[in-house]
């Protein structure tokens, strides 16, 4: 008789268990996490911009919050994409610059956090960290190493396959296999990583895209035509740069290449639109928190530049939208300034996971709700550290306040720049007093 009841006791307690994990499943959000490479906070229709429409990203912000002053800490690809991973400073987990360094074997990255609790965690497209996240533990893995080619793409299906070429353009092939996966059957929650090529340089249009934008002219910055050398206040550090358009065979005007940028974002835009509609019609979309951002900005024009790396609003400001019915009101804008470190926190929040000490970031979840924690931070530090590398951009830190910016070359020759950014958005006036003067 004992061991009848015991039976029935432990039969009794493996239904529970089960109904126990299926609530568990359905409370805790899916998670679909975004990045675009390169792409500035005003690329985007939502944003303001009246040459580039971008319904499907409207569509997030329609139906989410947009956040106008989103920052990356390390300007450049692998740096802040590690950084979104770990939710730490590149100081700290490691991949300071794009020189071929590895996240550390025992550094865990939010992906390995998700699946120890319970979740599945699937990676789509590019990471640009050495090894292209191969050592890591996948549900389903479809990337590619480096950055990849718009037209002719080599990616490897699971971690342990081989590199193949996929016939379709970069972004269109990744964003299939993404979908293949929502489309699954899904016995627990999941978390999608699904980073985008676009619109990193060379620009390369889909073909479908060739004829875009052929008869918009693409205004100039106010400072396009400005002489850096002889205009008051800016450093060498900051003029002797090698980011200038007209320079390079790939970047030989501004109305040429933000129109191969913004057809490249025209195409992601529509591989966006592609995923909400798997979603919809997989009835998962209102159990799905989505994730909408970029790796870093980029200059277009101002000071006759392009690329990113440096301090400057147009290199460190991207967007970043989050569509999650059951916590966000729709139509939401927030100012309040968040991080790249503070995506890891927020989805281990969401995901009822403990979000662990080592972490830089905090969770964004209050703001999500429309609150406003009264020690939501005011300042925040900058890091750049690939020097000498691509387009010479000294190695720089510095700090950004609500209202000033701080930039500090720190190797000799030391040079500053500070701003007032409520009464010279455009950085224009350098307040520093110890500005070196030209010879």
């Amino acid at each position: 008789m004992r061991k009848h009841y015991l039976l029935l006791l432990i039969a009794a307690l493996w239904m529970l268990a089960g109904v126990l994990d299926n609530v568990w499943a359905v409370e805790r959000p899916n998670f679909v996490i975004l990045m675009t490479d390169d792409q500035r906070w005003d690329a985007m229709s939502c944003a303001g911009n009246s040459i580039l429409k971008t319904p499907n990203m409207d569509r997030l912000a329609t139906e989410g919050i947009r956040f106008r002053n989103m920052f990356v800490t390390n300007s450049l690809c692998a740096p802040s994409r590690a950084t979104l991973l770990t939710g730490m400073y590149s100081h700290a987990h490691g991949v300071i610059d794009n020189k071929g360094r590895h996240l550390r074997a025992e550094q865990p990255i939010l992906s390995d956090l998700l699946r120890e609790g319970g979740y599945e965690v699937a990676f789509c497209g590019k990471s640009h960290v050495a090894g292209a996240l191969r050592d890591r533990h996948w549900d389903y893995y479809f990337g590619y190493k480096g950055q990849g080619n718009y037209l002719k793409p080599v990616i490897a299906e699971g971690v342990d396959g081989k590199d193949r070429l996929y016939p379709g353009y970069m972004d269109d092939v990744v964003t299939g296999k993404a979908v293949e996966f929502l489309r699954r059957t899904h016995e627990r929650p999941f978390c999608l990583f699904l980073w985008f090529k676009a619109p990193h340089r060379s620009w390369m249009r889909a073909r479908r895209h060739h004829d875009l934008f052929k008869h918009v002219a693409i205004p100039k910055p106010a400072t396009y035509d400005d002489d850096l050398r002889g205009f008051p206040g800016k450093p060498r550090a900051f003029v002797e740069a090698t980011n200038k358009i007209g320079e390079f065979t790939d970047v030989r005007t501004l109305d040429g290449f933000v129109k191969d940028y913004y057809a490249t974002l025209v195409a992601v835009d529509e591989n966006l639109g592609r995923v909400l509609q798997a979603l919809e019609e997989t009835k998962q979309l209102e159990q799905t928190a989505i994730f909408y951002t970029s790796d870093n900005g980029f200059f277009h024009g101002e000071w006759r530049a392009f690329d990113k790396r440096l301090m400057h609003e147009p290199s460190i400001r991207v967007p970043l939208l989050v569509r999650y019915p059951p916590l966000v009101k729709p139509g939401s804008v927030a100012d309040p300034m968040v991080l790249n470190i503070d995506l890891a926190p927020t989805v281990l929040d969401l995901a009822g996971l403990e979000v662990p000490s080592w972490m830089h970031g905090r969770s964004i979840v209050p703001l999500l709700r429309g609150e406003l924690p009264a020690d939501w931070r005011k300042d925040w530090l900058y890091e750049y550290f690939e020097y000498p590398g691509a387009h010479m951009v000294r190695k720089n830190r510095g700090i950004r306040t609500e209202r000033y910016k701080l930039i500090h070359y720190f190797e000799p020759p030391e040079e500053f720049e500070l701003y007032d950014l409520k009464n010279d958005p455009g950085e224009t006036n350098n307040l520093y007093e110890g500005v070196r003067e030209f010879d």
